[in-house]
């Protein structure tokens, strides 16, 4: 999967949008934007050592099940606070993991991120979605 086909999958998902807020070398995609207060991250797209990656967001079970399934490809969050790091997992893009994995990684960080949003963003984001 290419950083393009993974970006246009998770902007697909309701209410997501792009954002650059580390800089136009890093795209990073959030969910649950409002008028008063910015979405959350779910997905981190970027190039480590020449190399296209991505960060994205799981619960601490989660994220060891596809690090146990995939060592040596997936990781803590490099990029994150130790203590954060059980809660994203990073790996590369172009090949080495199967497409299949990568989005069910996507709709699981979406999931999990959406949940941790106030409740009156989730209902704004259901009503939008039925529409």
């Amino acid at each position: 999967m290419t950083p393009t086909e993974l970006a246009a999958y998770c902007l697909a998902k309701n209410g997501a949008y792009e954002d650059h807020p580390f800089g136009p070398a890093s795209l990073i995609i959030k969910v649950g934007r409002t008028e008063s207060r910015p979405g959350r991250i779910f997905a981190q797209i970027f190039q480590l050592n020449g190399r296209d990656m991505a960060t994205l967001n799981c619960d601490q079970m989660t994220g060891d099940f596809y690090r146990s399934q995939y060592p040596g490809l997936v990781a803590r969050g490099y990029h994150c606070p130790p203590v954060q790091q059980p809660y994203f997992n990073t790996f590369p893009l172009g090949g080495a993991l199967p497409d299949g994995v990568i989005l069910e990684m996507a709709d699981h960080s979406y999931q999990t991120v959406v949940a941790k949003l106030p409740k009156a963003v989730r209902h704004l984001l259901a009503a939008e979605q039925e529409e």
